[in-house]
């Protein structure tokens, strides 16, 4: 098998991982307070990071580069997981999800900012086509609906920003330090501050905690927060970042999927319909990223 199909095979293989950050972090706030939930995620991967670093006895990163790892562990570390932890709080695992679909584009207008890049004019009549519908869709269902909040649509708005950051950063700086060590490193970076922090914020007790909230902080530690890392920027190093980055696009499938599946979730015909709409955007957008 040839570098470019065992790249695509591990992005979407991290892309399917990332489907289930939602519902897990969604399990997880029943039981565990956001702010906890977040900082004791990132600490165990932190731990695990550390591990793999002294292992494979990795090259520290230059100085030039800590920037960089900072805005990764920023935008992945703590701002993605405490945001959509909080916005959880006010709607459902599946309301959430329609927002994934402005992940690309987030990725993309970071693309820009960060690494230099210059889409054609065409790409941003699709990104913002794709992002009105959102916001019209979120807005739309009013502050009284039980699946939205005004509150929630605006960190989870938050959310994704703090994500395409993350992403679009890891993206340039794994062309040079290697995909797994940029998310191990930026863990690391973030691990003096999270521990301390989780250790401030533990709940007195853990004995009323639910065990679904148990698998669904193991869920986001391990998997959302180290391994799917592992695996997608080893599908944007080997498949090249702009076509691998598109399985981004099936995200939102996945985890509508597992969101009614697992959490009984009520999955509207418009909540589809949006979310199918702003794919087919994103999608186009894409198709004149350059």
């Amino acid at each position: 098998m040839n570098k470019v199909a065992n790249g695509w095979i591990a992005g979407f293989l991290g892309m399917l991982i990332f489907s289930g950050s939602l519902p897990a972090t969604r399990v997880a706030v029943m039981g565990f307070d956001p702010v906890f939930l977040t900082v004791a995620r990132a600490s165990i991967a932190g731990l695990l990071a550390l591990c793999i670093l002294l292992i494979s006895r990795e090259k520290r990163p230059a100085r030039a580069d800590l920037f960089s790892l900072l805005l990764v562990a920023i935008g992945v570390v703590v701002g993605f997981p405490l945001l959509t932890a909080l916005a959880l709080q006010y709607v459902t695992a599946a309301h959430s999800i329609v927002f994934i679909g402005l992940l690309p584009l987030s990725t993309a207008l970071f693309g820009v900012l960060r690494a230099g890049e210059r889409p054609r004019s065409i790409f941003w009549v699709f990104a913002v086509l794709g992002s009105s519908m959102v916001i019209a869709y979120a807005f739309s269902q009013g502050v009284n609906s039980v699946s939205a909040s005004p509150i929630g649509d605006m960190l989870m708005l938050g959310a994704i920003v703090a994500c395409g950051l993350g992403y679009a950063e890891g993206a340039k700086l794994s062309r040079k330090l290697g995909g797994w060590q940029v998310i191990s490193w930026a863990l690391l970076l973030s691990l003096p501050v999270m521990i301390p922090l989780s250790l401030i914020l533990m709940p007195d007790t853990f004995v009323n905690i639910p065990v679904a909230s148990w698998i669904g902080l193991g869920y986001v530690s391990l998997f959302s927060m180290l391994i799917g890392f592992i695996f997608w920027y080893r599908g944007l190093a080997l498949g090249g970042i702009a076509a691998v980055s598109q399985l981004q696009l099936l995200q939102p499938f996945f985890g509508l999927g597992l969101a009614a599946t697992l959490l009984k979730e009520s999955v509207t015909p418009l909540m589809f319909a949006v979310t199918i709409a702003v794919i087919l955007c994103v999608a186009s957008a894409k198709r004149f990223a350059k």
